[in-house]
């Protein structure tokens, strides 16, 4: 038996993503079904990638503004992060490939996908695709930056690996998707 039925749907915004209410019977532990309401935001799934380079032991971030870290106690609202993107049409491992290209710079040719999780279960529909790809120079084909056409105005960090990580345990990573791939790299030593 599914625990929720009467599902009922109102649009609340369309802007630039999709934002509905959702009221719904739900079938709690004890066998009681209870009113419940819940606003969910649509912004389709996305998918990131922790760039690295094993011989230089540097890794590829970026830093980009962010409105809503500005609006809650992120003084200047940048954020070093990933690089990532949303999915189009396509699927991740093709969708970050292309943001790759696009922020960064670099062309891949491989990418190993290493997880995939929900951003933020308790409020948005995305799920997030982790990936990680090794880079080198050679793969390099433009400066990076993002794309004109969508505002973009991203800045390319390329760090020694030891930096990011010390940038990750005194607290100037921010960004969950970075967090989560700095800790795999840690984990499964991708630098030795």
């Amino acid at each position: 038996m599914k625990p929720v039925k009467d599902i009922k749907k109102t649009l609340l915004s369309n802007n630039y993503y999709v934002l509905n209410k959702f009221v719904f019977k739900y079938l709690m532990r004890s066998g009681e079904w209870v009113t419940q309401m819940r606003e969910v935001y649509d912004r389709g799934d996305g998918a990131g990638i922790l760039l690295y380079n094993r011989e230089k032991q540097t890794v590829i971030l970026t830093k980009q503004f962010r409105m809503p870290t500005f609006l809650n106690d992120n003084a200047d609202g940048f954020l070093v992060e990933i690089c990532a993107g949303m999915l189009d049409k396509d699927n991740p491992e093709d969708c970050i490939i292309r943001e790759t290209e696009e922020e960064v710079g670099y062309r891949l040719h491989s990418v190993k996908k290493v997880y995939e999780a929900y951003s933020s279960p308790g409020v948005m529909t995305e799920k997030m695709h982790f990936f990680i790809g090794e880079y080198t120079e050679n793969m390099k084909v433009n400066s990076g930056g993002g794309l004109a056409s969508e505002h973009e105005d991203i800045e390319v960090l390329e760090l020694p690996f030891s930096k990011a990580i010390e940038m990750l345990n005194s607290g100037k990573i921010h960004d969950t998707r970075t967090i989560v791939l700095l800790q795999y790299a840690l984990i499964h030593k991708l630098m030795e």
